[in-house]
């Protein structure tokens, strides 16, 4: 029988999971009649989860990200002990074929064998979901799995920026049972488009900002769960095994990041604003430091209402090329419409 597994069991740069008591007395203290939560960068879902008993509309540029939060949080209904008897008849399995994951990543991320399941088993949930056995929120929990069971397994230090050479691999694939709730809001929404794309198209009472923080892009950390989520079967290159990234690319990781801020809080329809940005403006590399400066983050959020900021120290993510003390993560609290 499967094992259970939650949300917060994914490696992921940034999660904010240890965070969100931090995150949630902040938003329980300061902010009144909160019915609907907008996470507009979301990544895997975590601090959504935080707000289960509200209405979501989650968004994530990643289809990777989507797919998991479509699992997680969409009202739609679903089976449970059918995506139960598929993953434990998934796990049962021994497959040895030649499908694009072992002609692609074979003994790079994962061993031969493990790259011919997690192919056999991804081609056969999207068989199952066009051949209508599978509906569309049990598809998204059937990959939502494989991509928990694949990063559980996967040679890497949390990213697939490269894989560990010369290791030996002594964990195999085994996929877990995601616990998702099946009674959801029955208005959550979930999104896959560009942050400012959305912005003005959608309205709530508290929105949650998460950007990317710095030049390091989610696409290229998470090349290989988004190949396998997508399940296109792009050619891909490099020693990493990469494929064409360039429509994911975010500006929020370049030198226009604040532009795009500015243009994000001018179209956002609520009444708060919550953003995370941690302190590393000038603490780390120069791939580590923050693109939005501490400036353009008040002028950018005081045009749309009152700023309060709340920190908490938090270990900040490093490769070991940066020494970095005293960080913090930062909640800015707009209340919008307010002035000082």
């Amino acid at each position: 029988m499967a094992k259970p597994t939650n949300i917060n069991n994914r490696r992921y740069l940034g999660n904010k999971y240890k965070l969100l008591p931090f995150i949630k007395n902040v938003i329980d203290t300061e902010c009144t009649d909160i019915d609907v939560v907008i996470d507009i960068f979301a990544g895997t879902g975590a601090v959504a989860s935080a707000f289960q008993d509200k209405q979501l509309i989650t968004n994530d540029i990643l289809y990777s990200n989507y797919i998991c939060n479509y699992a997680w949080f969409s009202p739609e209904k679903y089976n449970r002990e059918k995506v139960e008897r598929i993953i434990d008849a998934y796990n049962a399995m021994i497959v040895h074929e030649e499908n694009y994951m072992t002609i692609n990543f074979s003994d790079t991320y994962f061993s031969h064998d493990d790259c011919s399941k997690i192919g056999f088993i991804r081609e056969d949930i999207e068989n199952k979901y066009i051949g209508s056995q599978i509906n569309e929120r049990e598809r998204a929990l059937l990959i939502t799995s494989l991509l928990y069971a694949m990063d559980r397994i996967a040679k890497t230090c949390g990213h697939y920026d490269a894989y560990r050479q010369g290791v030996e691999f002594d964990m195999h694939l085994e996929l877990s049972l995601p616990e998702a709730s099946t009674e959801n809001n029955i208005n959550n929404q979930c999104f896959n488009m560009d942050s400012n794309e959305l912005a003005g198209k959608i309205t709530g009472d508290l929105v949650y900002i998460d950007p990317p923080y710095n030049s390091r892009q989610y696409c290229d950390a998470y090349h290989l769960l988004e190949n396998v989520a997508r399940w296109e079967k792009p050619e891909v290159f490099g020693v990493a095994r990469k494929m064409d990234r360039t429509a994911l690319k975010s500006r929020y990781c370049t030198g226009s990041a604040a532009e795009a801020f500015e243009d994000l809080i001018r179209q956002l329809n609520c009444r708060y604003i919550a953003l995370s940005y941690n302190n590393m403006a000038k603490k780390g590399n120069d791939r580590s430091n923050a693109k939005i400066s501490d400036q353009d983050i008040f002028r950018i959020l005081s045009a749309k209402g009152k700023v309060k900021v709340f920190s908490e120290d938090y270990k900040a993510f490093t490769t070991g090329k940066s020494d970095i003390e005293d960080h913090q993560e930062r909640l800015f609290l707009c209340i919008c419409g307010e002035r000082e």
